[in-house]
């Protein structure tokens, strides 16, 4: 049987900066849904670095929900749920709570609609005080864009017009208006960021 597992180079390398950030921003027990988590990569590490937490994989992809499948079955972390199929713009999401969500680099890489869906639903779902935790390259008002940020903005732009770094300003604000707060903003290797939002 062909393995259908699939590895994405970047997450070797920012799985376990984030990881450092999450103890102290993640409840200490429920369930932490991650909106579009590609290759699962992220998922199996998490889940195995927190385990208690149930971690709640989904993508809109049926090749990488079937990823993040193979993941779960060759790894056997006990709290890592079966992959949702998720599809951040949709208006109505599988799921009726979850105690915190996490989305890396999602919002670059999909059109803006993906981001008012994913701040619509973390409104919805997140209990007071709960946490909405992003991870990914933005462009910031007062910041000069860095050069490598501006390459791949415009290489996504060119892939697709509807894609490209979003300004954080701009994502704090559908955030804002989902009763989502900006609490932390943390600057990252390879010029990424994690950014926290608490629900109010």
């Amino acid at each position: 049987m062909s393995d259908l597992r699939r590895t994405a180079p970047a997450v070797a390398r920012n799985r376990d900066p984030i990881l450092d950030l999450l103890p102290d921003i993640l409840p200490p027990s429920g369930t932490v849904l991650e909106v579009a988590s590609g290759t699962g990569e992220h998922a199996v590490h998490f889940a195995r670095g927190l385990p208690h937490l149930d971690w709640q994989p989904s993508d809109p992809d049926a090749d990488a929900r079937a990823s993040i499948a193979a993941w779960r079955e060759a790894e056997s972390v006990p709290n890592l749920l079966a992959p949702l199929e998720i599809d951040a713009a949709a208006p109505d999401w599988p799921v009726s709570h979850a105690d915190a969500v996490v989305c890396i680099n999602m919002i670059h890489i999909s059109p803006w609609a993906a981001t008012e869906g994913l701040m619509a639903a973390a409104g919805r779902l997140l209990p007071a005080d709960a946490p909405l935790v992003l991870y990914g390259p933005y462009r910031r008002e007062g910041h000069a864009i860095e050069p490598s940020n501006a390459a791949f903005d415009e290489d996504l732009k060119r892939r697709n017009p509807a894609w490209g770094l979003r300004l954080l300003e701009d994502v704090a604000r559908r955030a804002e208006a989902q009763g989502l707060t900006l609490e932390r903003v943390v600057e990252m290797p390879a010029n990424n960021l994690t950014v926290v939002f608490r629900k109010r």
